[in-house]
Protein backbone atom coordinates (compact mmCIF):
# COMPACT_ATOMS: atom_id res chain seq x y z
CA UNK A 1 0.00 0.00 0.00
CA UNK A 2 2.76 2.46 0.90
CA UNK A 3 4.55 1.70 -2.36
CA UNK A 4 1.38 2.46 -4.32
CA UNK A 5 0.86 5.72 -2.45
CA UNK A 6 4.27 6.98 -3.44
CA UNK A 7 2.33 8.51 -6.34
CA UNK A 8 0.71 10.87 -3.84
CA UNK A 9 3.92 11.57 -1.94
CA UNK A 10 5.78 12.38 -5.15
CA UNK A 11 2.97 14.41 -6.70
CA UNK A 12 4.27 17.78 -7.83
CA UNK A 13 0.77 19.21 -7.93
CA UNK A 14 -2.31 17.95 -6.11
CA UNK A 15 -5.96 19.02 -6.07
CA UNK A 16 -7.63 18.87 -2.66
CA UNK A 17 -11.42 19.00 -2.47
CA UNK A 18 -13.32 19.55 0.78
CA UNK A 19 -17.08 19.26 1.12
CA UNK A 20 -19.58 21.45 2.94
CA UNK A 21 -20.20 18.97 5.74
CA UNK A 22 -16.49 19.03 6.63
CA UNK A 23 -16.40 22.83 6.92
CA UNK A 24 -19.59 23.60 8.84
CA UNK A 25 -21.07 22.72 12.18
CA UNK A 26 -24.54 21.24 12.80
CA UNK A 27 -26.07 24.73 12.97
CA UNK A 28 -24.87 25.65 9.49
CA UNK A 29 -22.20 28.09 10.64
CA UNK A 30 -18.72 27.91 9.16
CA UNK A 31 -16.48 25.85 11.43
CA UNK A 32 -13.34 27.98 11.64
CA UNK A 33 -11.34 25.33 13.46
CA UNK A 34 -11.93 22.85 10.62
CA UNK A 35 -11.05 25.46 8.01
CA UNK A 36 -7.85 26.44 9.82
CA UNK A 37 -6.84 22.81 10.25
CA UNK A 38 -7.13 22.26 6.51
CA UNK A 39 -5.17 25.43 5.77
CA UNK A 40 -2.41 24.26 8.12
CA UNK A 41 -2.12 20.98 6.21
CA UNK A 42 -1.99 22.75 2.83
CA UNK A 43 0.58 25.24 4.11
CA UNK A 44 2.72 22.32 5.28
CA UNK A 45 2.56 20.74 1.82
CA UNK A 46 3.51 24.06 0.26
CA UNK A 47 6.55 24.26 2.55
CA UNK A 48 7.58 20.85 1.22
CA UNK A 49 7.44 22.13 -2.34
CA UNK A 50 4.08 20.65 -3.36
CA UNK A 51 1.68 22.81 -5.35
CA UNK A 52 -1.90 22.63 -4.09
CA UNK A 53 -5.15 23.67 -5.75
CA UNK A 54 -8.05 23.78 -3.28
CA UNK A 55 -11.59 23.03 -4.45
CA UNK A 56 -13.93 24.02 -1.67
CA UNK A 57 -17.63 23.76 -1.04
CA UNK A 58 -19.26 25.66 1.79
CA UNK A 59 -20.52 28.95 0.37
CA UNK A 60 -24.21 28.16 0.79
CA UNK A 61 -23.63 26.33 4.04
CA UNK A 62 -21.58 29.22 5.42
CA UNK A 63 -24.52 31.58 4.88
CA UNK A 64 -27.13 29.43 6.58
CA UNK A 65 -26.32 30.70 10.07
CA UNK A 66 -26.01 34.41 9.20
CA UNK A 67 -29.21 34.29 7.15
CA UNK A 68 -31.12 32.37 9.82
CA UNK A 69 -31.74 29.35 7.58
CA UNK A 70 -32.44 26.14 9.49
CA UNK A 71 -31.85 23.90 6.47
CA UNK A 72 -30.13 24.14 3.11
CA UNK A 73 -32.31 26.19 0.71
CA UNK A 74 -34.37 24.09 -1.68
CA UNK A 75 -35.51 26.86 -4.02
CA UNK A 76 -33.02 28.16 -6.56
CA UNK A 77 -33.35 31.87 -5.79
CA UNK A 78 -32.66 31.44 -2.07
CA UNK A 79 -29.76 29.08 -2.77
CA UNK A 80 -28.22 31.64 -5.13
CA UNK A 81 -28.70 34.43 -2.60
CA UNK A 82 -27.14 32.32 0.15
CA UNK A 83 -24.18 31.53 -2.10
CA UNK A 84 -23.68 35.22 -2.78
CA UNK A 85 -23.56 35.95 0.96
CA UNK A 86 -21.58 32.89 1.94
CA UNK A 87 -18.90 33.07 -0.76
CA UNK A 88 -17.59 36.37 0.54
CA UNK A 89 -17.44 35.03 4.08
CA UNK A 90 -15.78 31.80 2.97
CA UNK A 91 -12.99 33.39 0.92
CA UNK A 92 -12.36 36.00 3.63
CA UNK A 93 -11.76 33.26 6.18
CA UNK A 94 -9.45 31.40 3.82
CA UNK A 95 -7.54 34.62 3.09
CA UNK A 96 -7.03 35.26 6.81
CA UNK A 97 -6.03 31.67 7.56
CA UNK A 98 -3.49 31.37 4.74
CA UNK A 99 -2.03 34.80 5.56
CA UNK A 100 -0.92 33.34 8.89
CA UNK A 101 1.55 31.25 6.88
CA UNK A 102 2.52 34.04 4.53
CA UNK A 103 0.46 32.64 1.68
CA UNK A 104 -1.85 34.49 -0.67
CA UNK A 105 -5.01 33.04 -2.20
CA UNK A 106 -6.82 33.62 -5.47
CA UNK A 107 -10.48 32.80 -6.01
CA UNK A 108 -11.85 31.12 -9.13
CA UNK A 109 -15.63 30.76 -9.36
CA UNK A 110 -16.51 28.34 -12.14
CA UNK A 111 -19.64 27.19 -13.95
CA UNK A 112 -19.94 24.29 -16.34
CA UNK A 113 -19.25 26.59 -19.31
CA UNK A 114 -15.62 26.74 -18.19
CA UNK A 115 -15.30 23.03 -18.95
CA UNK A 116 -18.05 22.48 -21.52
CA UNK A 117 -16.55 25.04 -23.93
CA UNK A 118 -13.02 24.36 -25.02
CA UNK A 119 -12.04 28.03 -25.24
CA UNK A 120 -13.18 28.59 -21.64
CA UNK A 121 -11.35 25.40 -20.63
CA UNK A 122 -8.09 26.85 -21.93
CA UNK A 123 -8.74 30.19 -20.24
CA UNK A 124 -9.29 28.45 -16.89
CA UNK A 125 -6.09 26.48 -17.36
CA UNK A 126 -4.08 29.64 -18.04
CA UNK A 127 -5.53 31.32 -14.95
CA UNK A 128 -4.64 28.39 -12.71
CA UNK A 129 -1.12 28.13 -14.11
CA UNK A 130 -0.44 31.83 -13.62
CA UNK A 131 -1.75 31.84 -10.05
CA UNK A 132 0.53 28.94 -9.19
CA UNK A 133 3.50 30.62 -10.88
CA UNK A 134 2.87 33.68 -8.72
CA UNK A 135 2.95 31.57 -5.56
CA UNK A 136 -0.78 31.92 -4.96
CA UNK A 137 -2.99 29.13 -3.64
CA UNK A 138 -5.91 28.84 -6.10
CA UNK A 139 -9.25 28.33 -4.34
CA UNK A 140 -11.93 27.03 -6.68
CA UNK A 141 -15.66 26.83 -6.08
CA UNK A 142 -18.69 26.46 -8.26
CA UNK A 143 -20.31 29.82 -8.92
CA UNK A 144 -23.48 28.97 -7.03
CA UNK A 145 -24.70 32.56 -7.15
CA UNK A 146 -25.46 32.26 -10.88
CA UNK A 147 -25.73 28.54 -11.64
CA UNK A 148 -29.05 26.76 -12.09
CA UNK A 149 -30.15 23.25 -11.23
CA UNK A 150 -29.61 22.17 -14.82
CA UNK A 151 -25.90 22.97 -14.84
CA UNK A 152 -24.77 22.05 -11.32
CA UNK A 153 -21.72 19.86 -10.80
CA UNK A 154 -22.99 18.11 -7.65
CA UNK A 155 -21.28 19.28 -4.46
CA UNK A 156 -18.07 20.08 -6.36
CA UNK A 157 -17.06 16.42 -6.66
CA UNK A 158 -17.16 16.33 -10.45
CA UNK A 159 -15.75 19.85 -10.53
CA UNK A 160 -12.74 18.68 -8.51
CA UNK A 161 -12.02 15.85 -10.95
CA UNK A 162 -12.25 18.19 -13.93
CA UNK A 163 -10.06 20.76 -12.20
CA UNK A 164 -7.46 18.04 -11.57
CA UNK A 165 -7.23 17.67 -15.36
CA UNK A 166 -7.34 21.38 -16.11
CA UNK A 167 -4.57 21.98 -13.56
CA UNK A 168 -2.53 19.00 -14.80
CA UNK A 169 -2.50 17.63 -11.25
CA UNK A 170 -0.65 14.47 -10.29
CA UNK A 171 -3.14 13.41 -7.59
CA UNK A 172 -6.62 14.20 -6.28
CA UNK A 173 -7.61 14.07 -2.60
CA UNK A 174 -11.34 14.09 -1.79
CA UNK A 175 -12.10 15.09 1.79
CA UNK A 176 -15.55 14.25 3.09
CA UNK A 177 -17.31 13.20 6.30
CA UNK A 178 -16.63 9.45 5.95
CA UNK A 179 -13.20 7.87 6.15
CA UNK A 180 -13.35 6.08 2.81
CA UNK A 181 -15.47 3.82 0.66
CA UNK A 182 -17.32 1.08 2.54
CA UNK A 183 -18.88 -2.16 1.38
CA UNK A 184 -22.24 -0.69 2.46
CA UNK A 185 -23.54 2.29 4.44
CA UNK A 186 -20.85 2.95 7.10
CA UNK A 187 -23.49 2.94 9.85
CA UNK A 188 -24.62 -0.57 8.95
CA UNK A 189 -23.26 -3.40 11.05
CA UNK A 190 -20.83 -5.46 9.04
CA UNK A 191 -19.83 -2.72 6.60
CA UNK A 192 -16.07 -2.44 6.28
CA UNK A 193 -13.79 0.14 4.72
CA UNK A 194 -12.18 -0.73 1.41
CA UNK A 195 -8.54 0.42 1.53
CA UNK A 196 -7.69 -0.08 -2.16
CA UNK A 197 -9.63 0.01 -5.43
CA UNK A 198 -7.71 -0.92 -8.58
CA UNK A 199 -10.62 -0.60 -10.98
CA UNK A 200 -14.36 -1.03 -11.56
CA UNK A 201 -14.07 -4.77 -10.90
CA UNK A 202 -13.31 -4.00 -7.24
CA UNK A 203 -16.64 -2.18 -6.89
CA UNK A 204 -18.81 -5.18 -7.69
CA UNK A 205 -21.39 -5.67 -4.96
CA UNK A 206 -20.59 -2.36 -3.25
CA UNK A 207 -23.70 -0.51 -2.03
CA UNK A 208 -23.52 3.27 -2.22
CA UNK A 209 -26.07 6.03 -1.77
CA UNK A 210 -26.78 9.03 -3.95
CA UNK A 211 -27.45 11.54 -1.19
CA UNK A 212 -24.97 13.24 1.07
CA UNK A 213 -25.45 15.06 4.35
CA UNK A 214 -28.10 17.65 5.03
CA UNK A 215 -25.52 20.41 4.51
CA UNK A 216 -23.80 19.08 1.40
CA UNK A 217 -25.40 17.89 -1.82
CA UNK A 218 -23.08 15.12 -2.93
CA UNK A 219 -23.27 11.49 -1.88
CA UNK A 220 -20.89 8.62 -2.53
CA UNK A 221 -22.18 8.20 -6.08
CA UNK A 222 -20.96 11.67 -7.04
CA UNK A 223 -17.62 10.93 -5.42
CA UNK A 224 -17.23 7.69 -7.36
CA UNK A 225 -18.07 9.56 -10.57
CA UNK A 226 -15.34 12.04 -9.65
CA UNK A 227 -12.97 9.13 -9.05
CA UNK A 228 -13.83 7.59 -12.42
CA UNK A 229 -13.10 10.83 -14.26
CA UNK A 230 -9.72 11.26 -12.57
CA UNK A 231 -8.45 7.69 -12.58
CA UNK A 232 -9.49 7.08 -16.20
CA UNK A 233 -6.85 9.58 -17.25
CA UNK A 234 -4.05 8.54 -14.96
CA UNK A 235 -4.72 10.53 -11.78
CA UNK A 236 -4.74 8.58 -8.48
CA UNK A 237 -7.39 9.52 -5.91
CA UNK A 238 -7.53 9.33 -2.13
CA UNK A 239 -10.96 9.48 -0.45
CA UNK A 240 -10.94 10.15 3.28
CA UNK A 241 -12.06 12.56 6.01
CA UNK A 242 -10.87 16.11 6.47
CA UNK A 243 -9.25 15.07 9.74
CA UNK A 244 -7.03 12.69 7.77
CA UNK A 245 -5.95 15.29 5.20
CA UNK A 246 -2.39 15.44 6.49
CA UNK A 247 -1.82 11.67 6.56
CA UNK A 248 -3.49 11.31 3.16
CA UNK A 249 -1.12 13.82 1.55
CA UNK A 250 1.80 12.17 3.36
CA UNK A 251 0.98 8.86 1.67
CA UNK A 252 -0.26 7.08 4.80
CA UNK A 253 -2.75 4.21 4.23
CA UNK A 254 -5.84 6.15 5.31
CA UNK A 255 -9.22 6.18 3.58
CA UNK A 256 -9.59 4.51 0.19
CA UNK A 257 -6.92 4.72 -2.47
CA UNK A 258 -8.02 4.50 -6.11
CA UNK A 259 -5.24 3.64 -8.54
CA UNK A 260 -5.24 5.05 -12.09
CA UNK A 261 -7.10 2.93 -14.61
CA UNK A 262 -6.01 4.76 -17.75
CA UNK A 263 -3.36 7.06 -19.16
CA UNK A 264 -3.15 10.81 -19.50
CA UNK A 265 -5.23 12.06 -22.37
CA UNK A 266 -5.38 15.20 -24.47
CA UNK A 267 -7.53 18.14 -23.40
CA UNK A 268 -9.83 17.54 -26.35
CA UNK A 269 -10.37 13.88 -25.51
CA UNK A 270 -10.90 14.69 -21.84
CA UNK A 271 -13.43 17.33 -22.78
CA UNK A 272 -15.23 14.90 -25.08
CA UNK A 273 -15.30 12.08 -22.55
CA UNK A 274 -16.31 13.90 -19.38
CA UNK A 275 -17.27 17.53 -19.94
CA UNK A 276 -18.88 17.92 -23.35
CA UNK A 277 -22.67 17.92 -23.50
CA UNK A 278 -23.74 15.71 -26.44
CA UNK A 279 -26.05 17.46 -28.89
CA UNK A 280 -27.32 14.29 -30.54
CA UNK A 281 -26.71 10.61 -31.31
CA UNK A 282 -25.54 8.48 -34.18
CA UNK A 283 -26.76 4.87 -34.04
CA UNK A 284 -24.18 2.41 -35.41
CA UNK A 285 -24.63 -1.00 -36.93
CA UNK A 286 -22.73 -3.98 -35.55
CA UNK A 287 -19.81 -3.67 -37.92
CA UNK A 288 -19.27 0.02 -37.24
CA UNK A 289 -19.54 -0.59 -33.50
CA UNK A 290 -16.76 -3.18 -33.66
CA UNK A 291 -14.61 -0.89 -35.79
CA UNK A 292 -15.02 2.08 -33.44
CA UNK A 293 -14.30 -0.06 -30.38
CA UNK A 294 -11.10 -1.18 -32.05
CA UNK A 295 -9.85 2.35 -31.48
CA UNK A 296 -8.29 3.00 -34.89
CA UNK A 297 -11.22 3.64 -37.21
CA UNK A 298 -13.08 6.78 -38.20
CA UNK A 299 -16.87 6.62 -38.42
CA UNK A 300 -18.08 6.38 -42.02
CA UNK A 301 -21.68 6.96 -43.19
CA UNK A 302 -22.02 3.33 -44.29
CA UNK A 303 -21.97 2.19 -40.65
CA UNK A 304 -24.67 4.56 -39.36
CA UNK A 305 -28.30 3.49 -39.40
CA UNK A 306 -29.96 6.45 -37.67
CA UNK A 307 -29.35 10.02 -36.53
CA UNK A 308 -31.05 11.48 -33.45
CA UNK A 309 -31.26 15.12 -32.41
CA UNK A 310 -30.48 18.40 -34.13
CA UNK A 311 -26.91 19.70 -34.23
CA UNK A 312 -24.43 21.67 -36.28
CA UNK A 313 -21.18 20.46 -37.79
CA UNK A 314 -18.48 20.31 -35.11
CA UNK A 315 -20.90 19.49 -32.28
CA UNK A 316 -20.19 16.69 -29.79
CA UNK A 317 -22.40 13.62 -30.31
CA UNK A 318 -22.74 10.17 -28.78
CA UNK A 319 -22.08 7.08 -30.84
CA UNK A 320 -24.37 4.28 -29.68
CA UNK A 321 -24.89 0.67 -30.73
CA UNK A 322 -28.22 -0.79 -31.81
CA UNK A 323 -29.10 -1.43 -28.14
CA UNK A 324 -28.59 2.28 -27.34
CA UNK A 325 -25.42 1.62 -25.33
CA UNK A 326 -22.96 4.50 -25.66
CA UNK A 327 -19.66 3.30 -27.09
CA UNK A 328 -17.96 6.61 -27.90
CA UNK A 329 -18.26 10.35 -28.23
CA UNK A 330 -16.99 12.45 -31.08
CA UNK A 331 -17.13 15.71 -32.99
CA UNK A 332 -19.38 15.27 -35.99
CA UNK A 333 -18.33 16.75 -39.34
CA UNK A 334 -21.85 17.34 -40.71
CA UNK A 335 -25.08 19.04 -39.72
CA UNK A 336 -27.78 16.65 -38.55
CA UNK A 337 -29.95 17.70 -41.49
CA UNK A 338 -27.31 16.56 -44.00
CA UNK A 339 -26.56 13.15 -42.50
CA UNK A 340 -29.73 11.18 -43.42
CA UNK A 341 -28.90 11.46 -47.13
CA UNK A 342 -25.50 9.86 -46.45
CA UNK A 343 -26.58 6.93 -44.31
CA UNK A 344 -25.64 3.50 -45.61
CA UNK A 345 -23.64 4.90 -48.53
CA UNK A 346 -20.04 3.92 -49.16
CA UNK A 347 -17.36 6.58 -49.50
CA UNK A 348 -17.04 5.94 -53.23
CA UNK A 349 -20.80 6.27 -53.73
CA UNK A 350 -20.89 9.54 -51.80
CA UNK A 351 -17.99 10.89 -53.83
CA UNK A 352 -19.66 9.89 -57.11
CA UNK A 353 -23.19 11.08 -56.28
CA UNK A 354 -22.62 14.08 -54.03
CA UNK A 355 -19.05 15.13 -54.66
CA UNK A 356 -16.86 16.57 -51.91
CA UNK A 357 -18.67 14.70 -49.13
CA UNK A 358 -16.04 11.98 -48.84
CA UNK A 359 -14.77 12.80 -45.35
CA UNK A 360 -15.87 10.62 -42.39
CA UNK A 361 -18.82 11.58 -40.25
CA UNK A 362 -16.49 11.53 -37.24
CA UNK A 363 -12.72 11.37 -37.72
CA UNK A 364 -10.81 9.02 -35.43
CA UNK A 365 -8.80 12.00 -34.10
CA UNK A 366 -12.08 13.47 -32.86
CA UNK A 367 -13.28 10.26 -31.15
CA UNK A 368 -13.00 9.05 -27.58
CA UNK A 369 -13.98 5.49 -26.66
CA UNK A 370 -16.31 5.18 -23.68
CA UNK A 371 -17.36 1.56 -23.71
CA UNK A 372 -14.75 -1.16 -24.06
CA UNK A 373 -15.60 -4.13 -26.28
CA UNK A 374 -16.75 -7.21 -24.40
CA UNK A 375 -14.18 -9.98 -24.21
CA UNK A 376 -15.01 -13.39 -25.56
CA UNK A 377 -14.96 -16.17 -23.03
Amino acid sequence: MNILRDEVIQARRVVVKIGSSSLTGPDGHLDLDSLRSLVTVIAQQRSLGQEVVLVTSGAIAAAMGPLGLATRPKDLATAQAAASVGQGLLIARYTQAFATYGLRVGQLLLTTSETLRRDHYRNTQRSLERLIELGVVPIVNENDAVTTDEIRFGDNDRLAALVSHVARADALVLLTDVDGLYTGPPSRTGSVRIPLVRGPQDLTGIEVTSRGSGVGTGGMLTKLESVRIATASGIPVVLTTARQAGPALAGDPVGTYFTPTGKRTSRKRLWLAFAAEPQGRLVLDEGATRAIQGGLASLLPAGVIKVEGEFEAGAPVELVNEKSKVVARGLVAFNSADIPDLLGLTTSTIRRQLGGFDRPLVHRDDLVLLRAPSKKR
